[in-house]
Formats: C-alpha cells, sequence, structure tokens
C-alpha cells in the first residue's frame, strides 16, 4: 500500500510541474491609476480544470493520502456546488480513483458536464444545506471517503508557502509600483483561500489588509458582523462557488479585517464591467470580487490614498452563458442591473469624478 501512496504523490506532483503558475493581469482603468491606484485580476481560470478549486483539489488529495484516508481504490466523495468536484474529478481521474460528486440540481450544466467527462458521478440535492448529510451517507454506502473540503480546505493547504495562492501573489507583485498590496479582495466558499491568504500576510510581517466580500443570501457576512458562527440559512446562493448557509468550519474569522455584503445584481454586472475592460468573461464569484476591489478604491481616492489592490478571476465565464450571461435569466433572477452598472461607470471617466 506504501507503494501506491508513493506513485500517487509523484503523480500528482509531476502534474503539478507540468503547467505555469497563473497570470496577474493589471486593468487598465485609467481614473484610478492616474492618483495612484493599480487594481490586478489573478486569473485562477487558466488552471487544467477551469478554477482556483484545482488548488484547493490538489491539497485535499495529498492531505487525504498523506493522512491514510485515501487508499488504492478508494472511492472519494464531495459535496460541491461543481468547481471543486470539477477539479477533484480530474485528481481522481489521474489516480485512477471512483468520484462521486453531491451538489445542487441548480448547478451549471456545463460543470456537470465536465465532471461527467472526467468519469464522475453526479448525485443531486435540491437544496444546498442538503449536500453534507447526503454525503457523508453516501461516503458510508460505498465504503469511500468523503473530502469534506468544508471542514479542511483551511488545514490541507500550508499557508506558509510551497506554492500557495498568497506566496505567488506577492511574488508576482514583486516589481510593481506598488509591490506590497493595500488590500487583497477575496471571496469565501470553503474559506480556505481566505485563511490561506490572511496567515500568510502575518507569518510575513505585511501591512496588507484582506477584505472578504460575501453575495446575498450567504451566513458568512452576518457572522463575522454578529461574532455568532452558529448562523444558518434556508437558501442557497445564486453566485456560485461563494456563499454558504451555514459557517464553515474552514472560515476563519480571526484572519479577516472586514467583510462586505456584495448584493447579487452587482456581482452580475460587475462581471459584465470587467468584459469590457478585460475581453474576457468570468464567473460571478469574480464579479462579487471585483465589486470590492472598487469600493477599496473609491475609498482610497476619496482619502487620497495610493496603492494597490488584488483579487482574483475564480473561474472563466464560459460556464455561465446560461445564467449570469443570458439577459432572460439575469431579469428573471436579479432583475434590473441599470443602479449597479451606473455606480461601475462612475470608473471608466476621468480621475475628478
Amino acid at each position: 500500500m506504501r507503494d501506491w501512496v508513493r506513485q500517487a504523490i509523484h503523480r500528482i506532483d509531476s502534474d503539478r510541474r507540468r503547467w505555469a503558475d497563473t497570470h496577474l493581469y493589471k486593468l487598465d482603468i485609467p481614473s484610478l491609476e492616474q492618483v495612484g491606484i493599480d487594481i490586478y485580476l489573478k486569473d485562477e481560470s487558466s488552471h487544467p480544470t477551469g478554477s482556483l478549486k484545482h488548488r484547493l483539489a490538489r491539497s485535499l488529495f495529498l492531505h487525504a493520502i498523506c493522512s491514510g484516508r485515501i487508499l488504492e481504490g478508494t472511492p472519494v466523495i464531495e459535496a460541491s456546488s461543481g468547481s471543486t468536484a470539477v477539479s477533484e474529478a480530474y485528481f481522481a481521474r489521474l489516480l485512477g480513483l471512483p468520484f462521486h460528486a453531491v451538489m445542487p440540481a441548480s448547478t451549471a450544466r456545463s460543470k456537470i458536464a465536465q465532471i461527467e467527462y472526467l468519469g464522475g458521478q453526479c448525485w443531486f440535492v435540491e437544496r444546498g444545506c442538503e449536500m453534507y448529510a447526503r454525503a457523508e451517507r453516501l461516503a458510508e454506502e460505498l465504503n469511500g471517503h468523503y473530502m469534506d473540503q468544508f471542514t479542511f480546505a483551511e488545514c490541507a493547504t500550508d499557508w506558509r508557502g510551497n506554492n500557495n495562492i498568497a506566496e505567488s501573489i506577492f511574488q508576482q507583485m514583486a516589481m510593481e509600483r506598488h509591490s506590497i498590496p493595500h488590500t487583497i479582495v477575496m471571496g469565501a466558499g470553503t474559506g480556505g483561500t481566505s485563511a490561506t491568504i490572511g496567515r500568510y500576510i502575518r507569518y510575513s510581517g505585511h501591512d496588507t489588509r484582506l477584505m472578504v466580500v460575501d453575495p446575498e443570501n450567504s451566513v458568512f457576512h452576518d457572522s463575522f458582523q454578529q461574532g455568532d458562527p452558529s448562523l444558518t440559512s434556508e437558501v442557497g446562493s445564486r453566485i456560485e462557488g461563494i456563499g454558504r448557509p451555514r459557517v464553515e468550519a474552514s472560515f476563519v474569522a480571526e484572519v479577516i479585517d472586514e467583510m462586505l455584503k456584495v448584493p447579487d445584481a452587482a456581482s452580475v454586472a460587475a462581471i459584465h464591467w470587467l468584459e469590457q475592460h478585460l475581453g474576457r468573461k468570468a464567473g460571478g464569484s469574480t464579479g462579487t470580487n471585483l465589486w470590492g476591489v472598487l469600493t477599496v478604491a473609491e475609498r482610497m481616492r476619496e482619502a487620497g490614498e495610493q496603492g494597490s489592490i488584488v483579487t482574483l478571476m475564480c473561474d472563466g465565464g464560459e460556464r455561465y452563458l446560461d445564467s449570469y450571461y443570458d439577459a432572460e435569466w439575469v431579469a428573471a433572477q436579479l432583475g434590473s442591473l441599470t443602479p449597479s452598472r451606473e455606480w461601475l461607470a462612475r470608473f471608466d471617466g476621468c480621475s475628478d469624478q
């Protein structure tokens, strides 16, 4: 069995060496650049499985294998709204392991198709809050391992370095005019990425602030404000990949400097605005991030502060052509985007706006 473990780790490490780091885009926003504010977007959609969750899935598999929880032939089960399951299906296929994803029935069809293409099997629940118990039962039925990203995301990744997202951001920013970011903005799904970034900032002695943005129908923001980790919700997030109906074990509030609640209409308006500036479609969680970035930029501009703000493109927008990029879906689910678009337009003019 030790031979299989060594071979599995070797395969995962070999796969990592075949891809380069993700690109860091500097957004061209003259109205902000003229007053000394630079905005950067790290493109996590360029991973082999198309999202930020590729890093998480790699860490979760290594953590589970080295902890003795995944052995040769072990079925792997995950509760996921899509992107994590896509990435875990990739690594399961790499290791020749059966993979099962439990997800809401509303998950984007393109994500379901990707999981099935990678050899995974999808199981559906009506509400997001039902995923956890169903995944646990399935793991028992199949005598498999429930990966449980929501518990292990914050401990599976080495926050001190070792190719994590935070280390990558600071290395790529080293030659920029504001090399140490004023603020990093991040949404929370498991909470693992924000935990990694927040811990790394403190470990490295930086003054960078961490803002975590949260969509509607998520309890993270209210829990942070009230100091109550027991909050729950019966309604799931409409921004896939972030926002949870309960406070997950991997959500580490103590490393967060500020949280911002972002309306879903603002998140979607922001990805349409981003497409005009970057020529790329992004998923809804990137819009939530971007709304937080521009909120920070507006505050800095009003206070006469200079510096850089960094966030992530979590996944590509091609997965959401039938939702966030479909005018009828947007009108039915979110209503008018006009107020949000008018606010975003403030950044398209000259610096004295």
